[in-house]
């Protein structure tokens, strides 16, 4: 009996990936635990291993589809063995009608007329397979999916076939306007690079972003920090006081006081949420990726240290937890080693805001009794969702984790 490979579930949130690869074809031998394909999540790129040793029979999903978790996405089994080919995954295909043409409708373009002769056209009331994916890109396309020859499995209709058709129509743009029809988001682009480009356009598409910028004057923070390694008998090695950790630390306690800062926005609904999970953006080789860390403000100095490490350091090696990877409340991007002073960074929907930190300056100013001290500055930039948040609770928010800042000691507490 021929034996599932499966879409794997990589996080709590993660409902379907996407074949990104087939490493290996119809037809080929595999051992058990052999890579034969790489997936895309949200967030992660995955391999997907053989669960058995034998000859890959039937491909189901192809590379560039999606399929739901644990929804099987190719057959193995033993040579010469038949996978059921007229089964399709209720989780990767959909069934429609074709629609009769509309009275008084366009007269058929030759392009139009050219796919039709590429496929054997349905009976009336014959069920055309697509696949989720390619009846989404159809549907904002405004195309009638009937028109398009499928190439997968069963004559099924791909996410290829249906930009090939786009690409295949004349466009007119309306004056003032770029022609942009049949261009998907990250067109173009693989992996993990395709998935950010996806993410970060959806991101500005659905929510009000605005950037406001300030800086704290951490000079005093910055020697509570030397006095309490020079006071402390053990060597503090868990992180407790680096800067990232006092910044987190800060955006904690100012998150705590602002729960419309520490919520979701999504699908119509505003969800306030109790605990505070802190994404960090971590760039690796192949993009950028936050992991989390839950329940943060639960944790003292040195607990949050030691999990801000670990999350990090998994991530750039790739041995994180899947589950550690989702449900952030609130994220921060840290730009400081570029020497970058303010940005402007993307909310990580469905978050309704994210901290970008910039580098450390060296400013002079005077003091109280006038005299020219050198003070060390900390560039910061909220963006924030408008839809869901003013301006001035904003700013208000904002200038807690400015004030936490500077007076170290609430740090402690």
């Amino acid at each position: 009996m021929a034996t599932e490979i499966i879409m794997p579930k990589l996080g709590l949130t993660m409902t379907e990936g996407t074949v990104f690869e087939w490493l290996k074809h119809e037809g080929d031998e595999v051992k058990k635990g052999e890579t034969v394909a790489t997936i895309n999540s949200e967030k992660l790129t995955a391999d997907v291993d053989a669960p058995a040793d034998g000859v890959l029979l039937k491909i189901v999903v192809q590379e560039g589809e999606d399929a739901k978790c644990k929804a099987p996405i190719a057959y193995l089994g033993e040579k010469g063995e038949q996978a059921a080919d007229t089964k399709q995954p209720a989780e990767t295909t959909q069934e429609a009608t074709a629609a009769a043409p509309v009275a008084g409708s366009a007269p058929t373009s030759p392009a139009e007329e050219n796919v039709e002769q590429k496929r054997k056209s349905p009976a009336a009331g014959a069920r055309i397979f697509i696949t989720p994916l390619a009846r989404k890109i159809a549907a904002e396309q405004g195309i009638d999916y009937s028109k398009i020859a499928g190439s997968g499995g069963n004559g099924r209709i791909t996410r290829r076939d249906v930009e090939s058709y786009v690409a295949s129509q004349p466009t007119v743009a309306a004056p003032g306007q770029t022609q942009t029809a049949g261009v998907e988001v990250g067109q173009g682009l693989a992996g993990m690079r395709k998935v950010i480009a996806q993410r970060m356009m959806g991101s500005l598409q659905t929510t009000a972003q605005v950037t406001l910028h300030a800086k704290a004057d951490i000079t005093s923070l910055m020697a509570f920090r030397k006095e309490l390694k020079q006071k402390v008998a053990h060597p503090l090695t868990s992180g407790q006081l680096s800067l990232t950790t006092l910044v987190t630390r800060a955006a904690i306690l100012a998150l705590k006081d602002t729960p419309d800062m520490n919520a979701w926005y999504q699908n119509g609904q505003f969800t306030h949420n109790e605990d505070v999970n802190i994404g960090m953006a971590v760039a690796v080789s192949a993009g950028l990726m936050v992991p989390v860390v839950k329940r943060a403000q639960t944790m003292t100095l040195t607990e949050l240290g030691e999990n801000l490490a670990r999350v990090i350091t998994g991530t750039r090696q790739g041995t994180l937890a899947g589950d550690l990877y989702t449900g952030g409340t609130f994220t921060i991007s840290n730009l400081g080693k570029s020497g970058v002073e303010y940005f402007t960074p993307i909310i990580n929907t469905p978050e309704t805001g994210i901290l970008g930190v910039g580098t450390l300056l060296q400013e002079l100013q005077l003091d109280e009794t006038g005299k020219l001290v050198q003070a060390v500055k900390l560039p910061l930039s909220l963006t924030f969702d408008h839809q869901v948040i003013d301006g001035s609770p904003a700013a208000d928010f904002l200038a807690k984790i400015v004030a936490f800042l500077e007076d170290p000691y609430t740090l402690v507490l």
